[in-house]
């Protein structure tokens, strides 16, 4: 850790000359106070808007004009990353880059005005215009309750993004946006020592910031949420037929959470999971790819376990979610508990995602990243694999009995518009 608390991490690895970098900031969603909502997800457009010594846009030339490439930023509830891969030999380049905008954001009135509009025609994009882009929008407002940091997406609110003076943004940099408010994490062909001296040459000039304060709570006294189900208007634009499920969850820092991720992958992980099986490969009642169950790491008091399904053709939605319903309650009331097979493929396939993410030099750095911020210590990513060995089937079985009864349910069901024959005929 430097003195002016930056931790730094490093994952040397020779076999390819180049070096992931990764900038992890504890800030996300869920920080955000009461009418300021989207800030964080605002600020990872406002980093690319220049700084002290890089032009708007710069950013990314310097990067591509070295060699380097996925470059890149995101946010969601808990965090806001930052990152690139380069060629080993200009690491230095990418750390002063990454310095440079910690330490000296061009946070101006155009640049602010400019991103905001940025962030509205991206709700329009991704939210408001497409088919069930608000499935989610409307499900954290429903899983979680006023006032709660994971009530509301990252997104934000359009209304009082525009209401906020650059000031507030200013504020918002100049607390979060410090370096003892961050983790750097450099993975691939590199020394140790020479990331560490690079990091103190150009970060540790940049101030801390001395009262960084704590996110609100996100304990809640019960993982039960009650069964809430909301019907979203028909539309022309909705081309078939579409209901989501979401479920609190332990969160991604509970002993249990390796469970629930079996869970999901039992569930509704790829065409050997119970969902696949039971709708489309013997009922052929939903749409392929399209009945499936997955978790969302959340870390910080609860996490969601989601579900979806579109139904095939002539077949009626409300059919199909009987059964969808009757394969998650039949593991979670005992009644068709999970095989030795079952478990050893979703082990398996959990096995292979982690593998293949610290197999990738991006992956890598992302994934220390992770945990140097939420869990304290990146070191804990080599405990991920005996966690997930150690899960039996009474565990899958318990967190299932927790998470998918009937009082701890959010539905969010899309319907398509009747023919205006059949509306006509129905209304005489």
């Amino acid at each position: 850790m430097l003195d002016n608390g930056l931790r730094v991490v490093v994952s040397p690895d020779p076999t390819t000359p180049i070096a992931a970098v990764n900038l992890w900031y504890d800030v996300g969603s869920r920080h955000e106070p009461a009418g300021k909502h989207g800030f964080a997800h605002l600020f990872e457009h406002l980093m690319f808007e220049g700084s002290a010594h890089v032009a708007k846009g710069e950013h990314f030339e310097w990067v591509t004009a070295a060699g380097g490439a996925a470059i890149n930023a995101t946010t969601n509830p808990d965090r806001t990353n930052y990152f690139q891969v380069m060629p080993s030999a200009q690491l230095e380049l990418a750390l002063w880059l990454e310095a440079d905008r910690m330490g000296s954001l061009a946070l101006t009135q155009e640049t602010l005005d400019n991103q905001r509009e940025v962030v509205k025609n991206e709700r329009r994009q991704r939210y408001d215009n497409p088919p069930y882009g608000r499935w989610v929008e409307y499900a954290f407002e429903l899983t979680f309750p006023e006032g709660h940091p994971y009530h509301h997406t990252t997104i934000g609110s359009m209304e009082e993004l525009q209401a906020a003076a650059l000031e507030d943004f200013q504020d918002f940099n100049a607390v979060y946006y410090s370096p003892n408010n961050a983790v750097l994490t450099v993975a691939g062909d590199v020394d140790p020592a020479e990331v560490v001296r690079l990091a103190e040459k150009y970060f540790g000039g940049i101030r801390p910031h001395g009262a960084i304060p704590p996110a609100p709570d996100g304990a809640l006294p019960s993982l039960k949420i009650g069964e809430t189900r909301r019907r979203v208007e028909p539309d022309e634009s909705v081309p078939r037929p579409m209901t989501f499920f979401m479920f609190r969850a332990p969160d991604s820092r509970d002993e249990s959470f390796a469970a629930v991720e079996v869970l999901a992958a039992v569930l509704g992980r790829g065409r050997g999971s119970r969902l696949y099986r039971k709708l489309i490969t013997e009922k052929n009642l939903a749409q392929r790819e399209e009945a499936y169950t997955s978790t969302w790491g959340l870390a910080y008091g609860a996490s969601v376990f989601i579900g979806l399904f579109s139904p095939r053709d002539g077949v009626e939605a409300a059919d199909v979610e009987s059964e969808f319903l009757a394969v998650l309650d039949a593991l979670a009331d005992g009644s068709a508990p999970v095989s030795e097979a079952e478990l050893g493929r979703a082990k398996a396939i959990l096995t292979s995602d982690w593998l293949r993410a610290v197999g990738e030099l991006g992956g890598r750095a992302d994934m220390l990243g992770q945990y140097a911020t939420l869990e304290g210590d990146p070191k804990v990513v080599q405990d991920y694999l005996a966690r997930l060995e150690a899960v039996t089937a009474e565990d899958v079985q318990r967190v299932a009995s927790l998470i998918l009864p009937a009082d701890n349910r959010v539905v969010i069901e899309y319907v398509k518009p009747a023919p205006q024959d059949a509306a006509e005929e129905d209304a005489a």
